[in-house]
């Protein structure tokens, strides 16, 4: 059975509106949820950036959904803090909420003043912050000093079971990094091939644990209106890495973004009024081997898009 999820874009939606729209995706027959943690949007246009870990304790309370996050602990989080975080809300609501971990992006991190390191940096900073993350929720006392400085932390609220921790992959080559510490992955949508090539590289190191696809799609009662929709909020996402990592700001992007057209868009969003082509694409996702298929209407109204998915496509897709 494949599981569908929402995806909750802190980026684009206010809290109190994303709430309201994760009810209406458990009542609607979504299965599960998840949600971005930025301190800044891709654009001025999407023009939020609210609180990750405040909202998800709300969301949690909310609904009877289970809920993940990707979080990019290191530099505008410390590890402990992290472990503090994940500790707390798996205590409160067991069995209901993991965190996929990742290296970031510049345009959340540059905030602490401090450099933004290399790739292989950061890809090394991760690994350390999550031996710190696991060994502070298996209760140990923890000390450590590397690229990340911890002493003598320990956190007292704890889950009886520890949490997923899974590892957020955009490449072939993470993804393969990814597999010797994760409990599972997760990517974003791309060409066929591509995400298979993921799968593959993860499952061939070794690699254990649920496969996560978040997919951003655009849906509106026609072509041109879901292209429109596509285009207003996302063409500042369609840079790939390093790009996408290394740029600080909201302003910065929409610069960069100023000629991308609707076409550019729409190699990177699924775009089509045609549900019937939304439920294809996610069953050939679920082919891949995801087992968790996360939808991200890149739109910032979201009742048609959930009202029309529960309706037409989730019943479509195997489940």
């Amino acid at each position: 059975m494949t599981v569908i999820g929402v995806h909750a874009s802190h980026e684009q939606v206010h809290p109190s509106e994303l709430l309201r729209a994760v009810k209406r995706a458990e009542e609607v027959g979504f299965d599960a949820a998840m949600s971005s943690d930025h301190f800044s949007p891709w654009s001025a246009r999407q023009g939020q950036s609210a609180f990750a870990w405040s909202w998800l304790g709300a969301a949690l309370e909310a609904t009877s959904l289970p809920f993940g996050v990707v979080n990019a602990p290191g530099q505008r989080y410390h590890p402990a803090i992290i472990a503090q975080a994940i500790g707390t809300l798996s205590a409160m609501y067991p069995g209901r909420f993991w965190a996929a971990l990742g290296t970031g992006e510049a345009s959340n991190e540059h905030i602490t003043g401090e450099r933004w390191p290399r790739k292989e940096v950061r890809a090394a900073r991760l690994r350390e912050c999550v031996d710190v993350i696991r060994a502070l929720l298996d209760g140990e006392e923890v000390s450590h000093d590397g690229l990340v400085h911890v002493d003598r932390a320990r956190v007292w609220t704890r889950p009886g079971e520890p949490p997923k921790l899974l590892g957020a992959a955009v490449s072939v080559e993470t993804a393969r990094q990814h597999a010797e510490w994760a409990d599972g992955l997760i990517t974003v949508n791309g060409p066929t091939e591509h995400l298979r090539k993921v799968v593959e590289a993860y499952r061939g190191a070794g690699g254990i644990g649920k496969l996560c696809l978040q997919v951003h799609l655009s849906w509106a009662p026609t072509e041109e209106e879901a292209l429109t929709t596509a285009h207003e909020q996302w063409r500042s996402n369609v840079f790939a890495p390093p790009v996408c990592w290394d740029v600080e700001t909201a302003e910065q992007f929409d610069v960069i973004s100023e000629q991308v057209t609707p076409e550019q868009v729409a190699r990177t969003v699924n775009v089509s009024a045609d549900l019937k082509k939304h439920a294809a694409m996610l069953t050939e996702y679920a082919e891949l081997g995801f087992d968790e298929i996360y939808l991200h209407h890149v739109g910032q109204e979201q009742d048609r898009f959930l009202d029309a998915f529960g309706e037409h496509v989730l019943p479509e897709v195997g489940r």
